[in-house]
C-alpha cells in the first residue's frame, strides 16, 4: 500500500511523527465543527483535508522556546 504524501515528508515538515499527529488531529477537530456549525457537508474527510494542508504548508507548527517565553513574562 503506497501512501501519498509519505508520513516521513510530512513529519519533516511538523518535526517528528508524534507532533504529526497531534497537529492533523486537532486541525481535523476544528475542520469538523466549522462544517458542522455550518451545517455543510464535507466533500473530504477531515483528516485528509488536514493532511494536505501540512503538506502543502498551509498548516504549520510554530515552536515556542520556553526559555524566551519566561524572560517576556513580566
Amino acid at each position: 500500500m503506497l501512501l501519498y504524501p509519505p508520513v516521513s515528508e510530512l513529519a519533516d515538515k511538523v518535526g517528528s511523527r508524534y507532533q504529526l499527529v497531534n497537529v492533523i488531529a486537532q486541525r481535523a477537530r476544528e475542520i469538523s465543527a466549522q462544517y458542522e456549525a455550518m451545517d455543510e457537508p464535507l466533500d473530504e474527510k477531515p483528516v485528509s483535508i488536514a493532511i494536505n494542508e501540512v503538506y502543502s504548508g498551509k498548516l504549520t507548527m510554530r515552536r515556542i522556546d520556553p526559555a524566551a517565553e519566561e524572560a517576556a513574562e513580566p
